[in-house]
């Protein structure tokens, strides 16, 4: 890798244009997770395959991720940018030209292994590209960028949605695609290609990392419905691990390894993928219970739920040039510290919603969350990053970017085993006390006082109520994952103490 280069109007145009076609890679999942049931039925897609359509991508994206580093020593940062948004960009036209289920999953696989390198290169940019006291800015815009695109997905995709066809969720890429591919290749710095890294892969060792990445991505979308011990799920874990150990053991051993698993060696590396990957339970969960719980209880539509959700992102918009001065002056494990017991905080105040509870409720939790998110992702990044060579960066970028989306996939896995769990055991209790005459039941229900006068329900005040009851008891099996979540993103504060901080990155130039 070539010499970093000074800071210049053309380099930030060029990362401007890398944070564009990273924005995609990331909205892409929202949007398209909005209009799930206008592409089945556009498509005639049975209902049981549907989900398939985001796992595809999600698999290709996983698996893409830690690669990104092998990727940029062979084809220059630039040229794996170049490369990669342009294949995402003509899979997006692909998936809009679909006309059946087999064609439409042949090019989510493609986009969704393009869109994953974009992530990790852009955060080995900022630390490739710009001078140390440039990297914090760098480091911000690529973050609200990457925290952003989940927020505003649902609006974006509702509004796509309300107004124009499915395929416009997939053609929205394409100006954009070219604008990112056109910049890039004018204005990111050109370093020598390494194609002969391609020959030495060890493609035993990338085989089982895809394997181990693959099965555990599919264990954790079925786990919640068959039962994290149905054959399926302990058959797909089994082989995740064994092809797992055999990765570890391979790459540990080869000169020329997938992925340089020996970055773990660093303390600092290491502590901050386990907060990557706290970040990822609490950041992908909130935004998916959101809507969960707005729609299923609240009954609101896509646009009116991505309105909603804006707050968050607003919040981030407003705290980060904040956030860039305090990282300047401030340490990063007192930052993130900060950011983290914040975080904990918001997704606490979410685990009080009643079946009433909507934007006037939701709003300071919001905005605590968007607050400190900013300080969950920006010092952590530095701490993983920032003192590392210019050779070690992009590897290392693969793998922290990758433990994000991992504690993303395992914790949207046990939101769902919560929700499937704890939602009858509610559905009971609340029955009960109901038959009881408990008058608080019937206030978190939502049903007058008056009804349990007379004692237990009758049938059909049971009919009645049974919609009510169904809402009330997933709004209490919802406040249970919130829960779970902040207790799990509170319990990530033990290991930042162990951080010790450098004073000056190692890798940095003036």
């Amino acid at each position: 890798m070539s010499p970093k280069i000074r800071s210049s109007l053309a380099t930030w145009a060029g990362f401007a244009a890398m944070c564009l076609g990273m924005f995609m890679a990331i909205l892409d999942v929202q949007i398209v997770a909005t209009s799930l049931p206008d592409i089945q039925g556009a498509l005639d897609i049975p209902p049981e395959q549907m989900s398939w359509v985001q796992t595809a991508y999600l698999i290709a994206e996983v698996i893409a991720i830690p690669l990104t580093g092998l990727l940029m020593r062979a084809l220059s940062m630039r040229w794996l940018f170049v490369i990669a948004t342009s294949v995402f960009t003509i899979a997006s036209i692909g998936c809009a030209a679909s006309q059946g289920f087999n064609s439409l999953i042949a090019w989510r696989v493609l986009q969704g292994f393009a869109g994953g390198t974009l992530i990790p290169a852009v955060f080995a940019a900022v630390f490739l590209l710009f001078p140390v006291h440039r990297q914090g800015l760098a480091t911000t815009l690529a973050g609200v960028v990457a925290v952003l695109a989940p927020t505003v997905g649902p609006i974006i995709g509702g509004w796509i949605t309300s107004t124009y066809s499915w395929h416009w969720l997939f053609l929205v890429n394409v100006v954009p695609g070219i604008l990112a591919v056109v910049v890039a290749a004018w204005l990111v710095p050109a370093a020598q290609t390494q194609l002969g890294q391609i020959r030495r892969v060890d493609w035993l060792s990338l085989l089982g990392m895809a394997l181990a990445l693959a099965t555990l991505e599919i264990a954790l979308k079925e786990a919640p419905s068959r039962g994290w011990l149905s054959p399926l799920v302990v058959g797909l874990l089994a082989v995740s691990v064994a092809s797992g150990v055999g990765f570890v053991r391979r790459s540990l051993r080869h000169t020329s390894p997938v992925v340089a698993l020996r970055s773990f060696n660093d303390r600092r590396f290491t502590i901050a993928c386990i907060l990557s990957f706290v970040l990822g339970i609490g950041l992908f969960g909130s935004v998916y219970l959101m809507p969960v719980f707005l729609a299923f209880v609240r009954d609101h539509t896509a646009l009116e739920i991505g309105t909603i959700m804006l707050v968050t992102g607003v919040a981030q918009l407003v705290i980060a040039p904040i956030a860039v001065a305090l990282e300047k002056r401030v340490s990063a494990r007192v930052l993130t510290a900060l950011g983290f017991a914040f975080f904990a905080i918001g997704l606490g105040m979410s685990m009080f919603q009643t079946p009433r509870t909507d934007y006037d409720q939701m709003f300071w939790p919001q905005v605590v969350r968007g607050l400190a998110i900013m300080f969950c992702l920006l010092p952590p990044t530095r701490m993983a990053l920032g003192h590392l060579t210019d050779a070690q960066v992009p590897d290392a970028s693969g793998v922290f970017n990758l433990m994000r989306n991992l504690g993303g996939a395992i914790g949207l896995a046990l939101i769902d085993t919560v929700i499937y769990a704890r939602g009858p055991v509610h559905a009971a209790d609340l029955t009960a006390r109901l038959a009881s005459g408990d008058a608080g039941a019937a206030s978190f229900i939502g049903i007058p006082a008056s009804l349990l006068t007379g004692g237990a329900p009758s049938p059909a005040q049971q009919a009645m109520l049974a919609p009510l009851l169904e809402k009330a008891s997933l709004t209490m099996a919802i406040n249970d994952a919130w829960m779970m979540m902040a207790a799990v993103t509170a319990l990530a504060l033990i290991c930042i103490p162990f951080a010790r901080q450098r004073a000056v990155p190692q890798n940095a130039i003036e």
